[in-house]
């Protein structure tokens, strides 16, 4: 399950899924050859696709740790530490940081930002809506949870291409389109990484001392019980939020176009319904889109997993894509259905202490954005196939072409 199998057409994808349902719950994997001289493939790692054992491993982090690295490839500390935030620590540090920064995330906040994602899609729409077609994925889907972190950490506009350049190298640095020319892997991450500190350590600057209501004024200017986040911290977290909270959202909006486009029993179930079914249909969006492909863990201790002895020391790599089509757990589970009730899908991370943060935020941004399309711009349907990222980590979609009815600006 390397990058290149995800470029397959979604029924092999799909089939091959079903294949390792069908066998033992556990399958062994050598590592993948990692296409630069700076890496260096490992022993090998735990292929784990039932629901069930993903549960137990997210349930269970003193015994499936995140600290060693949170992508099958080991990966420098250096680099673990600056590209993936708290998602690759174990308690008490993970404990400690999310604390600090779920500050953010407090219902206060989030109100706070309703109106905000509400303009920015109406203003996405405006932008597009005379022009018949467009690039699903850059024009709208990647437009508006970019604009709503920058908003969250009270970055200019004028950060905004930057931002973006940069998030689609960290996440898409094995891809061709997306890897800068003439620097290896490590220097090309490490180039993105900077100029997205720098902007941080700029932002916070200006904000300290100031009364701002932005995520960046909060974290600087009060401390939670004596404690604060340092300059490292925060470049840190803010790599993650703009790199995991844009690239989550976004494919799951543009995966949602080409579900709809390609059910259109369920779109128009869901649009004569809309508001009592979004609930509903974003979780079957983000269920069958799996935005993160995959997560690793490393076993802390001899143990046993789904029948299976895993030793101290071994990779388990939880694949939420495949969980989510788990038959013992979702009926008919490669069919998409707005109605799907229940719904337990994972692509927000398993249960645990690592469930995915923004979790409500991007519901949030997900029922908005396809709102505005189905009221402004009703017959807007993917044209061809998914243009898809060259990554194991994230299913992603680079561009997907769309056709509608132009009308006029609002």
């Amino acid at each position: 399950m390397d990058a290149n199998f995800w470029l397959q057409p979604s029924v092999e994808c799909d089939s091959g899924i079903a294949q390792l349902h069908a066998e033992a719950p556990l399958d062994w994997f050598e590592e993948p050859l990692p296409d630069n001289p700076y890496l260096q493939a490992g022993p090998g790692y735990w292929c784990v696709t039932r629901h069930e054992d993903i549960a137990t491993i997210s349930r269970n982090p003193d015994i499936y740790s995140s600290a060693e690295g949170i992508t099958i490839t080991d990966t420098p500390p250096e680099f673990r530490e600056f590209f993936s935030s708290m998602i690759a620590m174990d308690d008490p540090r993970h404990a400690r940081l999310r604390r600090i920064v779920s500050k953010g995330f407090t219902p206060r906040m989030l109100v706070a930002l309703e109106d905000s994602v509400q303009s920015v899609a109406a203003g996405i729409v405006d932008d597009i809506a005379e022009r018949g077609k467009c690039d699903f994925v850059t024009d709208v889907a990647a437009a508006l949870p970019l604009k709503i972190v920058c908003d969250l950490m009270g970055v200019p506009d004028s950060a905004y291409e930057m931002v973006f350049k940069n998030t689609n190298i960290i996440l898409g640095v094995g891809d061709p389109e997306f890897a800068p020319e003439g620097v290896d892997f490590v220097t090309a991450l490490l180039n993105a990484g900077a100029e997205l500190a720098e902007l941080m350590n700029e932002v916070a600057e200006a904000k300290k001392g100031g009364d701002g209501g932005d995520l960046t004024s909060v974290l600087v200017n009060a401390e939670l019980e004596g404690d604060h986040l340092d300059q490292a911290d925060l470049a840190s977290f803010f790599v993650l939020l703009v790199v995991a909270g844009n690239e989550t959202t976004r494919n799951a909006i543009s995966w949602g176009l080409k579900y709809l486009t390609d059910h259109p029993d369920q779109r128009a179930i869901w649009a004569n319904d809309f508001e009592g079914l979004a609930p509903s249909a974003i979780d079957e969006i983000v269920r069958l889109a799996s935005p993160v492909s995959y997560m690793r863990r490393t076993v802390t201790q001899d143990t046993m997993l789904a029948g299976q002895e895993v030793s101290e020391g071994d990779k388990v790599a939880m694949f939420y894509l495949a969980a989510n089509r788990d038959p013992a757990v979702f009926d008919d589970p490669y069919r998409f259905d707005v109605r799907r009730s229940p719904n337990p899908q994972c692509g927000f991370g398993g249960p645990g202490p690592h469930f995915c943060l923004g979790a409500h935020l991007a519901r949030r941004e997900i029922t908005v954005m396809f709102r505005e399309l189905f009221e402004r711009l009703p017959d807007i349907a993917a044209v061809g196939e998914p243009d898809p990222l060259l990554s194991s980590f994230i299913h992603g979609v680079k561009h997907l072409e769309a056709e509608f009815t132009p009308t006029r600006s609002g």
